[in-house]
């Protein structure tokens, strides 16, 4: 089974000279807590409602005036269309991320594959690590005593 059949084709995304305020609002209309970055078609980063919190409104700037670019994170790893599903949920599994944007051979995004596009997926009874990998990814955090 390829990531292209499970994963969520139509995505929201935010262009990098956006403005912080335009991302978050983004976020908050659709209910998510993290957009791919996109220059045109092509991936460029990924912005999350953390790198808002952190990178931008941490600094004192205004939201407003402060751009994608300057609080998205560049360096992210995503999975091919075409690739193996499995493979990609294991990749997940040792990166312990939730999601990977999915990009073509240009790396144009064309989706997004979470966990639950792999888990809810009736073939992926197929992919033994999908429980593991949930249960994994899952497990809480604990404060270092």
């Amino acid at each position: 089974m390829l990531v292209s059949d499970v994963m969520t084709r139509e995505v929201e995304t935010v262009p990098p000279e956006a403005s912080l305020q335009q991302a978050a609002m983004a976020m908050e209309a659709i209910g998510v807590g993290s957009l791919p970055v996109c220059d045109g078609r092509r991936l460029v980063g990924t912005l999350t409602d953390r790198d808002i919190v952190v990178r931008g409104v941490a600094t004192g700037r205004s939201p407003v005036e402060m751009l994608v670019r300057d609080c998205m994170t560049e360096d992210i790893v995503w999975a091919f269309a075409d690739e193996d599903a499995e493979a990609v949920l294991a990749r997940m599994r040792t990166l312990q991320v939730r999601r990977l944007a999915v990009v073509d051979r240009d790396r144009h995004l064309v989706g997004i594959v979470s966990l639950g596009d792999i888990a809810t997926e009736p073939r992926a009874a197929d992919l033994r690590e999908v429980g593991e990998a949930v249960a994994e990814i899952s497990e809480p955090s604990r404060p270092q005593k």
